[in-house]
């Protein structure tokens, strides 16, 4: 078994190779979790109850509703603030059977995308910068054949560069079969200058 680690203080990279042939490259990004959040949105939900509730002894008579809308106001916010959070995304590399793409929620509910055989159908592995007013980070996306848009392998996650460049240099050489050290090359010169 063959694994190397990368780290960060949001973020944990595994590059795991479980099978004897290597023929399954299995990368997961883990996400450290902050207990500070969780409580901040347990806090606030709580707020909204207790809120609720005084209005509803306050106001028994006029306003049965008050209750009833911070309760509901309050369910979603614990849905948005904990229901959406990402413990992990995952991209499993298998060069005879394709690329399988997984998110892993919090909430125990998993999102699997599976780019299928051939892995022709996958044109090219792209490492972007995304740039907006405010910041800046970087996205590793596929061109699939016969989809008008670029496909991002991490949908929730913006990751650092050094976490990107050794899935992007795996999915290059399962697409083309070989490693273009040019291109790696100046990929490395560029995460060594930043």
């Amino acid at each position: 078994m063959n694994e190397s680690s990368i780290a960060t203080a949001r973020f944990t990279y595994i590059h795991d190779r479980k099978w004897p042939s290597a023929a399954i490259d299995v990368h997961h990004v883990i996400v450290r979790q902050s207990n500070l959040k969780g409580l901040l949105v347990c806090l606030l939900a709580l707020g909204f109850s207790a809120n609720g509730l005084y209005l509803f002894m306050v106001l028994a008579d006029k306003s049965p509703f008050a209750l009833l809308w911070s309760l509901l106001l309050s369910s979603i916010l614990l849905k948005l603030g904990i229901g959406k959070s990402v413990l992990k995304e995952s991209v499993l590399i298998m060069p005879h059977f394709g690329v399988q793409l997984e998110t892993h929620y919090r909430s125990g509910r998993i999102s699997r995308r599976f780019v299928p055989v051939p892995v022709s159908t996958i044109l090219k592995p792209l490492l972007l910068e995304h740039v907006n007013p405010v910041t800046s980070y970087w996205v590793l996306s596929l061109i699939l054949l016969k989809e008008e848009e670029l496909t991002p392998v991490f949908k929730e996650l913006h990751l650092p560069l050094k976490m990107l460049v050794p899935i992007w240099k795996a999915l290059c050489g399962s697409v083309s079969g070989d490693n273009d050290s040019s291109v790696h090359s100046n990929v490395e010169d560029h995460e060594q200058s930043v």
